[in-house]
């Protein structure tokens, strides 16, 4: 009981410390929604029912918060990172091409452009062999822990199941950012364009929420006890 006990005091922190890190990882994962998705679509509506802008004159500046996002981004990481100026290029040139053309519904096309390119992307990368999605998926499984982090790599570096489920989250994610790109396009030339704004948030978030149900169940949680096993077998935690 004692040793039990002066185990737990010593590693209280640390695993406190590391549920930090998890959590601090999963509210990372979900800021794109909100600042993509969600803050645009308030924006939008906020200006032209607010303020009585028109349809394209609130697309653009909605648009602009992606946008600064991502360039923000670049500038604070002080390097090219090819997906993130890809991204960027794709806003800024939407943007253009909708203020010059005064087609709102391009406006909204050009997002599921840039959806449907990171789309393929993923799935390029799962074809070469650096599945883009790992990035992600990784804090879910380790939950911040140095042991399980090592069992991951060994694991990840046997060429077997648990491998192959990390390219099944990068196909599953790919899949479900290339189709959601399709729906909006489709949506965006063919429902009213204030009828659009609000359904594209929706398709959005219920690709998203559906996409993390379902690779939770099919692939997150069968790593988590193929992560445990590797310990235990090693008689580590």
């Amino acid at each position: 009981m004692s040793q039990l006990a002066t185990e737990t005091t010593a590693t209280g922190p640390s695993a406190s410390a590391a549920d930090g890190d998890v959590r601090k990882a999963r509210v990372e994962s979900l800021k794109p929604l909100v600042l993509d998705a969600l803050l645009p679509t308030a924006l939008y509506y906020l200006l032209s029912k607010g303020f009585g802008i028109g349809a394209l004159g609130a697309l653009a500046w909605s648009s602009v918060v992606p946008a600064g996002r991502t360039a923000w981004g670049l500038v604070k990481e002080r390097r090219v990172n090819g997906l993130a100026a890809l991204i960027l290029t794709a806003n800024v040139v939407g943007l253009l091409l909708g203020l010059v053309s005064g087609d709102a519904r391009l406006m909204l096309a050009k997002d599921s452009g840039i959806t449907a390119t990171v789309g393929i992307a993923v799935l390029v990368s799962v074809c070469v062999g650096r599945p883009l999605m790992t990035v992600a998926l990784q804090p879910w499984v380790a939950k911040g822990n140095a042991g399980r982090l090592a069992a991951w790599e060994r694991l990840s570096a046997g060429r077997g199941r648990f491998a192959r489920l990390e390219r099944t989250f990068s196909v599953m994610w790919g899949v479900a950012l290339f189709a959601e790109a399709v729906l909006r396009v489709v949506g965006a030339y063919t429902l009213p364009v204030d009828t659009m704004v609000w359904a594209g948030t929706v398709i959005v978030s219920v690709t998203f929420t559906l996409t993390v149900v379902v690779s939770g169940a099919v692939v997150i949680g069968p790593m988590e006890k193929m992560v445990g096993a590797e310990l235990q077998e090693r008689g580590t935690t």
